[in-house]
């Protein structure tokens, strides 16, 4: 989930009963040349494991550098080759792949060829409309030497609301011989259940089902008012590690089945932590007098120390324009620019979002 599942919220959901978590996905040639990017977009904890880092990449230099970095932080990385928004399609990330499976051949291989065998490598990939296509890309990419695959079960081209190929995922299941992950369609622990007993998967992959509900695995129907609290006090623990943008954001879609629409039109335009745990306080949590049961801690962050050698290999480009990246715009990273003002059509179309595909935040060019 770009700009997502941070390490607060990844600290959140292994509390509901999450057992493994995804960083938001990361362009690969950013993190490697430049220091901000990878502070904002990489920042883990000592109980934050098993943890999987995913990447987007286009290139072999790119992904191989940038596992190498993450690799004494993380238990494995994810070439994703299914987003399918319209930024990371034009620049060759995402679903954009798919179209490239010697590309994605190369990519994978070369991961696993330079990491030691008990890192875990790991695709995520969306189906094609013609189901032989959709076999024979899985099964190609079960050869690259993947622990796993995560496959979700829409085209590129649909959307969230859209329903999921249940039969197109059964027969990846039951024709790829290394542990598939389902994706797609999930608003309730009553669907992962029907989903995995119907497929007889590896495992069930959760998206905007759980920004909506993160305890969604307790079998909760909206997200519990512990649940919000827990949030609360994750924010606390944090520091300066979390931003503003991050915590407003996700309250957006935890309450969206709490607040009233005219209450979602105010907590939009909060613009700083203190007004929204007022408000939270007052019309969220004034009659909650309960505990929070809290089994996996947000303590002891690591200082992460990044491999000169290949930070220093990237930094002298920007592949942008080809500049020094001290010059060039993509070094003006700044991830909590956005304050405040969610955008404004959540509150009148909440239920019909989709969040891989809008412009929830002013995109950098990184």
């Amino acid at each position: 989930m770009v700009r997502y599942s941070k390490v607060q919220f990844r600290t959140l959901v292994k509390n509901y009963g999450v057992d493994l978590c995804f960083t938001p996905m990361i362009l690969a040639d950013s993190f490697c040349q430049n220091e901000k990017a990878r502070s904002n977009e990489f920042i883990t904890t000592t109980n934050d494991t098993p943890l999987i880092v995913q990447f987007a990449a286009n290139n072999v230099d790119d992904f191989v550098d940038a596992s190498q970095l993450v690799y004494p932080y993380a238990d494995g990385v994810d070439l994703n080759c299914g987003c399918p928004q319209r930024w990371a399609m034009k620049d060759g990330y995402g679903c954009a792949l798919l179209s490239r499976p010697e590309l994605v051949h190369n990519l994978l291989r070369s991961v696993r060829n330079n990491l030691p065998s008990h890192f875990s490598v790991s695709v995520k990939v969306r189906i094609f409309q013609d189901l032989k296509k959709t076999i024979t890309m899985c099964q190609q990419l079960e050869q690259c030497g993947v622990n796993f695959m995560t496959v979700h079960g829409r085209t590129p081209l649909q959307k969230s609301g859209d329903n999921i190929d249940v039969e197109m995922l059964k027969e990846v299941c039951d024709l790829v011989k290394i542990p598939v992950v389902a994706n797609g369609g999930i608003k309730s622990l009553y669907d992962a259940e029907q989903l995995y007993s119907t497929l007889n998967c590896d495992g069930i992959m959760v998206a905007d089902g759980i920004l909506n509900n993160p305890a969604l695995f307790t079998g909760a129907n909206k997200t519990p008012l512990y649940c919000v609290k827990h949030w609360m006090n994750l924010k606390d623990s944090s520091d300066d590690k979390i931003t503003f943008q991050c915590y407003h954001h996700h309250l957006v879609f935890m309450l969206g089945k709490i607040l009233t629409k005219k209450q979602k039109q105010e907590f939009n335009n909060l613009s700083d932590f203190d007004e929204v745990d007022v408000y939270i306080k007052k019309y969220v949590l004034d009659s909650f007098d309960g505990d929070v049961e809290v089994n996996h801690e947000l303590e002891n962050f690591v200082d992460c120390e990044f491999n000169s050698k290949i930070t220093l290999k990237h930094a002298h480009k920007c592949r942008g324009c080809g500049k020094s990246i001290c010059y060039c715009i993509c070094a003006q990273y700044d991830y909590d620019s956005n304050k405040g003002n969610y955008f404004k059509s959540f509150v009148t179309n909440n239920d019909g979002i989709d969040f891989m595909d809008s412009n929830m935040f002013d995109e950098c060019n990184l």
